[in-house]
């Protein structure tokens, strides 16, 4: 066998094929989601959401307004997947003014 032939029947073998065969993907990063519920708006800081959640997963701007995102996607061929996000929208104070939590887990 030729040296890259080889080597990609080797890729495939040893990297692709668990890749393939497990058949999940995850995005985003784990995040505290039982806190969600201490957030207020119109008082919760940017610097409170940033103590509390971290590092979000994504940022933009909508209407003008500094989002932030948190989000943890799991998704598998072989099992139900799950997905949670928070979006937290602040005003040009760095306050609260809106979020949204959204989860397809189930509640226990």
């Amino acid at each position: 066998m030729k040296p890259a032939r080889h080597f990609t029947y080797h890729f495939y073998r040893v990297i692709l094929m668990p890749l393939a065969l497990s058949g999940c993907v995850s995005m985003g990063h784990e995040f505290p989601s039982n806190q969600v519920s201490t957030i207020r708006q119109g008082e919760t800081t940017q610097n409170d959401i940033y103590r509390t959640f971290g590092t979000p997963w994504r940022t933009g701007i909508e209407n003008g307004m500094k989002t932030w995102t948190y989000g943890d996607y799991r998704y598998s061929l072989f099992s139900e997947g799950s997905t949670e996000d928070l979006v937290v929208k602040f005003d040009r104070s760095g306050i609260v003014a809106s979020y949204v939590f959204n989860s397809s887990k189930r509640s226990k």
